[in-house]
């Protein structure tokens, strides 16, 4: 039970510490105002993280050495930017719609840097897929689907998974540890360990672990001798937003 803890931990760390290969990153809501800084005289890209760009608008000044090019390019969906180098303003500005209906205003100030990555992120489209997985199937399935997702350590789309590294609290001859937490858009599961530290054996109740709210409970071994450890996951109601 110790090494299968151990691993998810392992396991939990690679996937919180794989790069992104970018210059800058964004984060925005509908309508937001978007930041960057982009290159003159290189390319900078702007690519939108679970979405893609859609359409553009921006105003021509009618000079062609005063103006800068936008392109959509349609196979991801990025933005590609170039800004001549006679180019006179300090900043540039356009809007950009999304394939799922966002508008972002992009103002990106001019600097002679190599070319720029720009990853724009919008909260709401974790949400979105989160929502999307929850309702595939009803509240009482969905929440053992979750269990079951925390006890094999699977990763689910949409989902912020958080290794709290909270002390144990003891509770009674037991001691209870939060190992992990997913957190969804109405869902959140909790995976613990709990260990009998007393001299007698001890039987874990569905119950004892249930505050208010909570939807669905498993316990891997409900049957503690002294010193035995077990795996519980709960479920319940209150996502991460």
């Amino acid at each position: 039970m110790i090494v299968r803890q151990l691993l998810f931990l392992e396991l939990l760390a690679l996937s919180l510490a794989s790069p992104v290969l970018a210059d800058q990153f964004r984060m925005a809501a509908d309508n937001a105002r978007v930041e960057c800084t982009a290159s003159k005289k290189e390319l900078t890209r702007i690519s939108l993280i679970g979405d893609q760009f859609a359409s553009l608008n921006k105003v021509a000044t009618g000079v062609p050495y005063n103006d800068f090019s936008v392109v959509n390019e349609p196979t991801r969906g990025d933005i590609y930017l170039s800004v001549p180098e006679t180019y006179a303003a300090k900043t540039i500005n356009f809007f950009a719609t999304s394939k799922k209906g966002y508008v972002y205003k992009f103002v990106c100030e001019v600097a002679g840097v190599e070319a720029q990555q720009v990853f724009v992120t919008n909260p709401a489209l974790t949400e979105t897929k989160a929502r999307e997985w929850e309702e595939e199937t009803p509240v009482q399935t969905t929440a053992m689907r979750l269990i079951k997702a925390m006890a094999t350590m699977a990763t689910i789309d949409g989902y912020e998974i958080r290794q709290p590294g909270s002390a144990a609290v003891s509770v009674g001859q037991l001691s209870v540890r939060l190992i992990a937490e997913y957190r969804g858009a109405a869902f959140f599961g909790k995976a613990l360990r709990i260990e009998n530290r007393g001299t007698a054996p001890v039987v874990l109740r569905e119950a004892d672990l249930a505050p208010q709210g909570t939807l669905a409970v498993t316990i891997a071994k409900p049957d503690l001798a002294p010193g035995e450890a077990t795996s519980a996951w709960l479920v319940g109601n209150g996502g991460a937003r």
